[in-house]
């Protein structure tokens, strides 16, 4: 809830980390607050429309792997959060990114279903070409991994700022949505939020 999120957003400013406000409703330790990073698993549960939806926040940080395993091994869908900032993106789906190593734990944990987030579009100016680029690259190498990209909603968001995790984002004129086809049913939406829904 609205309140919630404002508490978040007064604590985080005060240790000088105002921006982690989203990141602070399941990053609960002191440790995680401070240091910016998930450490253990979390679960948070709201409702859409079609499920009853329980996030498991795992970290995505290599020190604490066996804690992501744990998450990842319970789950029913993935939610791939990728940077689209210049430079991060690219050490993601490097050889030994995580992005990439996250993918493939993910599908061989046997989670078969994968939603594709990319954050931080705000920091690559809702760039249509970055967008793109991303969808290309992560796309070719999520089908090694063995998921099937016409399957995958792939979402461009700002977690900083809120932007296309709930509503409609007005900073991509451009963006027409996200779909996926699965078994010839086809789904579309917009958001995140309605990606889970899907």
């Amino acid at each position: 809830d609205k309140r919630t999120i404002e508490k978040f957003e007064k604590e985080a400013a005060e240790l000088g980390k105002g921006s982690f406000k989203y990141a602070w409703v399941l990053d609960k330790l002191k440790a995680e607050r401070e240091r910016g990073i998930t450490i253990d698993i979390a679960l948070w549960k709201f409702e859409t429309n079609e499920y009853n939806v329980t996030v498991i926040d795992a970290p995505g940080h290599r020190d604490f792997i066996k804690n992501m395993i744990t998450g990842t091994s319970q789950a029913d869908c993935a939610i791939l959060i990728i940077a689209a900032g210049t430079g991060e993106f690219e050490a993601g789906i490097s050889k030994d990114g995580q992005t990439r190593e996250h993918a493939l734990l993910a599908f061989t944990l046997g989670v078969k279903q994968l939603i594709v987030a990319i954050n931080k579009m705000d920091t690559a100016k809702w760039s249509e070409a970055r967008y793109k680029e991303i969808i290309k690259e992560t796309s070719n190498f999520i089908k090694k991994v063995g998921y099937n990209p016409k399957e995958v909603p792939f979402v461009p968001i700002s977690g900083f700022n809120g932007d296309n995790m709930l509503e409609e984002t007005t900073n991509a004129s451009w963006y027409k949505g996200w779909e996926k086809e699965v078994k010839g049913v086809k789904k579309e939406g917009k958001t995140l939020f309605q990606a889970i829904d899907a």
